[in-house]
């Protein structure tokens, strides 16, 4: 098997893993949003640190932890991005166990757009005529949904400007998707250990209290978190930017088939118009992203 064959895999495995993740989050439905929250972010640390030291990189995430502390612009950065990443975390895990699935696949469905919007703005960078129509398609779905729901989708644009924002953050700083976590997860722990420890003084928690089950959920949710980027970073390194585009969007659909087919969300005639203009949407600025690489790889030829 080629490396980019590869690579297919890895992050196709991964879109996947996303994909079914909801599925996870709603055997825990029975637990507080902020405890599963908090036991996500307790756990990975753990579970990345363990991962980090187990493959020989424990002197290279000191080093790492060095030279960030060295810049405080990076280190207010990745401060800034652990708490977008934590606040995405949250939103997600309320929403799929308050029954939000399709609303969830909408923001992660509009996501790369917003991330284009985000680049725009902080980055100077350029739209394409083929991306601008995209957007006009987007904001027509979005339009649509907003009327029919007699309100507007908060929750898909939190989920898709919080995880929008936490990439743009990220773009400044050059870390190993597995140490990072670790350091993300580091800079928010105090905040999750001080939760964990008013829950137990109120009693109010359901970790070491409810059953073996929830206890076990609760504690491999760290795996859960960790396992998925581990396999990205794998992916990411052996395929093209634009297969990785194609392959992202495994994980909304699996949500909206998940929402609709498994959990019995709504999804009248309505919402299926919108979602089309929005795939729509997303083919073209894909299909435009795809041809500008093409031009560009034979003008350096």
């Amino acid at each position: 098997m080629t490396e980019e064959k590869k690579g297919v895999v890895y992050a196709t495995l991964t879109y996947m893993l996303w994909g079914i993740l909801p599925i996870y989050w709603k055997m825990l439905d029975h637990v507080g949003s902020g405890e599963i929250l908090t036991g996500r972010i307790f756990w990975s640390f753990w579970f990345t640190l363990l991962l980090v030291m187990l493959l020989g990189m424990g002197k290279k995430f000191i080093t790492d932890l060095k030279t960030l502390v060295k810049s405080k612009k990076e280190f207010l950065s990745l401060l800034a991005a652990s708490y977008l990443i934590s606040l995405n975390w949250f939103l997600f895990i309320w929403a799929v166990t308050n029954d939000r699935m399709v609303e969830t696949s909408l923001g992660y469905y509009i996501n790369p757009l917003v991330s284009v919007l985000l680049g725009i703005f902080f980055l100077k960078e350029r739209l394409m005529p083929a991306q601008k129509v995209a957007f006009v398609l987007a904001a027509v779905g979005v339009t649509i949904l907003t009327v029919s729901y007699g309100q507007f989708p908060w929750l898909a644009f939190l989920l898709a400007f919080s995880f929008g924002f936490y990439g743009l953050l990220k773009k400044t700083i050059r870390l190993n998707a597995l140490r990072g976590l670790a350091m993300e997860t580091m800079f928010v722990l105090p905040v999750a250990t001080g939760y964990y420890v008013y829950l137990f003084a109120t009693e109010r928690a359901e970790f070491l209290t409810t059953d073996l089950r929830t206890d076990i959920l609760i504690m491999l949710s760290g795996a859960a978190t960790a396992l998925p980027l581990v396999l990205f970073a794998m992916g990411a390194q052996r395929i093209p930017l634009y297969l990785i585009g194609f392959l992202q969007y495994i994980a909304p659909t699996s949500m909206l088939i998940l929402g609709v087919f498994v959990y019995g969300e709504s999804f009248g005639s309505v919402d299926l118009l919108s979602f089309s203009l929005i795939w729509a949407a997303l083919a073209l600025f894909t299909l435009s992203k795809v041809l500008n690489m093409k031009v560009v790889k034979k003008e350096q030829a």
